[in-house]
């Protein structure tokens, strides 16, 4: 596996005692990411917040950064990416926010350094798009949602 650098700059150093997002195990897929906030968040019942870190990144050129939810919370809490999974380009410099949507009845308190979502760096792949009046054809056809039969 090839490993890229990824530069991450603080914002504002007081909340330099927030780890910057790491793997949590050696198979892990995505980097944990941490939330930068002085007091607790609620995050009401049904409802979603945009979630600061106190992080920018410098993607590499090719690259993007996915943010997806973190199963624990999700299983647990009913915590989701709203925008799941989120994305983050790599010409964007500001401030990484993670919004989160309680899915629950019961009110979520974020803490400060809390695990949020994880990141996943992603290699993307440019399209060039062709008008064409022809498509080939493909034995599902037109059929839409539903249309393989399969559970």
């Amino acid at each position: 596996m090839e490993n890229i650098t990824l530069k991450i700059k603080r914002i504002d150093n007081n909340f330099n005692d927030i780890p910057l997002p790491d793997y949590a195990t050696e198979g892990s897929a995505g980097m944990d990411i941490r939330a930068a906030v002085d007091d607790s968040i609620v995050l009401k019942a049904n409802s979603f917040g945009a979630i600061p870190t106190n992080l920018s990144v410098e993607i590499p050129v090719g690259f993007e950064i996915q943010v997806r939810a973190r199963s624990g919370l999700a299983f647990k809490h009913g915590i989701g990416v709203l925008n799941a999974p989120g994305t983050i380009d790599s010409d964007y410099r500001g401030e990484i926010k993670i919004i989160l949507f309680n899915f629950s009845t019961e009110d979520f308190v974020i803490k400060r350094g809390e695990r949020i979502a994880q990141l996943i760096l992603s290699k993307v792949y440019k399209a060039l798009p062709v008008e064409s009046v022809l498509l080939n054809g493909s034995s599902r056809g037109e059929g839409g949602f539903g249309s393989t039969g399969k559970a």
